[in-house]
Formats: structure tokens, C-alpha cells, sequence
């Protein structure tokens, strides 16, 4: 009877540490791939933020050398002609008016009109009839 009851007792216990290590194998399982769903997550990340820093080195390359630009004599000298009206000595400035005061002094030609070119249907029609 003994032997009976160790043998069930036995076979229960094997039973339910089977199912303890099943239980604990998904358990392992699963937290392994939320491991892995995590990696894969750092990994896109990591690639997002390359990608951003090389973009902005591109873009630092690019104000660099449009500081070196602007930190040369040519462009130096280009800005004091054209914002301060300066010039270099021995040179003579000479300041023009804009297009319409010069419209408005020159003197008018009564031939001349202003006449826009034809359009493109009577071009056509008139080569043709």
C-alpha cells in the first residue's frame, strides 16, 4: 500500500514539477523576447540619432565655411563698399539713381512707346493669312 501511495505520490510530484519548469521555461521565454523587442527598439533608435548627428556635422561643415567666407579681407572689403559706401583711396565713387528718377530725367522720345510684342495666336494667324 505503501509502495502504491509512493508510487502515486511520486508520479504527482513529477507531474507537478514538470509543469513548474514548463511554467518557468515561458516565463524565461517571454522575457526574453521582450529582451529582444527592447534591443531592436535601441537599435532603430541608435540609427535615428546617427543619422541626425551626420546631419548636423553636415550642417556645422556648412556654417564653417561660410564663417571662413565671411571672415575673409574679399568679403570684408565687398560689405564696406556696398553697405557703408567706402572705397580705397585714389578711387572715385560714383552714385547712380535708381531705374525710375532716371526715367523721369531723361528726356522723352515721343517715337518711342512702349509696345509689347504680339501674342503667339496673332503671330501665328499672321503667318498664315
Amino acid at each position: 500500500m505503501f509502495d502504491k501511495l509512493i508510487s502515486k505520490t511520486k508520479a504527482g510530484l513529477k507531474t507537478y514539477l514538470n509543469i513548474v519548469y514548463i511554467v518557468i521555461s515561458l516565463l524565461m521565454l517571454v522575457s526574453l523576447i521582450r529582451n529582444i523587442a527592447k534591443v531592436q527598439e535601441a537599435k532603430e533608435r541608435l540609427k535615428e540619432k546617427e543619422a541626425y548627428i551626420e546631419e548636423i556635422r553636415k550642417e556645422n561643415e556648412k556654417l564653417s565655411q561660410r564663417v571662413e567666407i565671411f571672415k575673409s579681407e574679399e568679403f570684408v572689403e565687398g560689405q564696406l563698399r556696398d553697405k557703408l559706401g567706402l572705397a580705397k583711396e585714389g578711387e572715385t565713387i560714383i552714385v547712380l539713381p535708381d531705374e525710375e528718377t532716371i526715367k523721369k530725367l531723361a528726356p522723352r522720345d515721343e517715337k518711342e512707346e512702349e509696345i509689347l510684342p504680339d501674342p503667339n495666336w496673332k503671330k501665328w494667324f499672321k503667318l498664315f493669312f
